[in-house]
């Protein structure tokens, strides 16, 4: 089986081609290098995946823009089973800064992609990374109860796949990747093709770059090992539930060997791996035995202040549910940015 993954020196995509690669499919990624640019860093990032998957013999590399056709038909060759599209402008506020570059990535790329393997591999399954910032400020909607150190939801236990996308602030991250969301839809709609969207809540784990605009577990823990500061926007009290990299890409596997012809699903830690901004911190500094530097700003536009996925739906339909306990992940991601920290002191 042949398979192609953009985006593929990313987290996402660098443990996809992985976890393929040791299944002994033939892997494709594309990537075009520019997460460090992106967010103004002035050292190497994701170079670090691009080079990790090199010893894999059965991983060929393109170097590429999912933007540029060429680039795409070129890693598509003469025909692939199945792409899982990972690449993407991944910051909120860089999206706020740059809205056209956003679009152009997260929105023209994914149509981009979408058409040209539907002229070359017709009947290949295609997967989208989507986001829970498609259902932007609707979240904030659902009533709230404030405790010490979180916000909880009072009616529901996570978000489901039922809650409203339109009519609501999203923030141009949140419009751009809606755009490709609903084109991946579209396209098992009319052109019979089998899509997935996965509406992605909080993903870490190891060989993740973590910046303040985007990746938020691997920067507080490079902040805290490396004695930057972090600024929390707002009073530290969000929630988000917390999945390992791994799981995600499990999920993924199901829905490529099931016999669904469509799906959108959420997916993230579910209501039982939550974690406050505040509570992370504290775990935090309990493993690595050292405090953070902390400051606070302004709440940022679109914001939710607690976002948990419902689970219900992918239990269901692809029998998939979370294994790795935050608490382990975090322990692995600090262990590993210990390995590498001339990427990050």
């Amino acid at each position: 089986m042949r398979i192609l993954i953009t985006g593929g020196a990313g987290l996402v995509g660098s443990h996809c081609a992985e976890y393929f690669a040791r299944k002994k499919y033939k892997v494709i990624i594309l990537d075009n290098l520019m997460r460090s640019k992106l967010f103004g860093y002035n050292k190497k990032s994701v170079e670090y995946n691009w080079n990790y998957l090199a010893k894999f013999k059965n991983i060929k590399r393109i170097l590429g823009d999912v933007r540029n056709i060429q680039d795409v038909k070129r890693a598509l060759g003469r025909g692939v089973d199945v792409v899982i599209h990972t690449a993407g402008q991944p910051g909120v506020p860089s999206s706020v800064r740059i809205p056209k570059e956003d679009f152009s990535i997260n929105a023209f790329g994914t149509l981009n992609v979408l058409e040209t393997l539907r002229k070359v591999s017709p009947r290949a399954i295609f997967i989208y990374t989507s986001t829970n910032k498609v259902y932007g400020e609707n979240v904030d909607k659902i009533p709230l109860k404030e405790l010490k150190k979180r916000y909880v939801y009072k009616t529901i236990e996570g978000v489901s796949e039922k809650m409203p996308t339109d009519l609501t602030g999203h923030t141009p991250y949140g419009v751009s990747k809606l755009v490709g969301d609903l084109y991946t839809q579209e396209y098992a709609y009319i052109y019979n093709m089998k899509t997935a969207v996965f509406r992605m809540s909080c993903i870490y784990g190891i060989r993740q770059f973590g910046f303040e605009d985007q990746g938020w577990v691997a920067w507080f823990i490079i902040a805290n090992l490396f004695n930057k500061t972090i600024t929390i926007y707002g009073d530290g009290k969000q929630v988000r539930d917390l999945l390992y990299v791994s799981d995600l890409v499990e999920a993924f596997d199901k829905f490529i060997q099931s016999d669904l012809k469509m799906g959108v699903f959420n997916i993230g830690g579910g209501p039982q791996n939550t974690f406050s901004l505040l509570e992370f911190l504290e775990e935090l500094e309990k493993q690595t035995g050292k405090k953070t530097k902390i400051r606070f700003s302004n709440w940022r536009p679109s914001d939710q202040k607690v976002y948990i996925s419902d689970l219900s739906k992918i239990k269901k339909e692809l029998n998939w549910q979370p294994k790795i306990n935050p608490k382990e992940g975090i322990n692995r991601l600090i262990k590993w940015v210990k390995k590498n920290e001339n990427y990050f002191s």
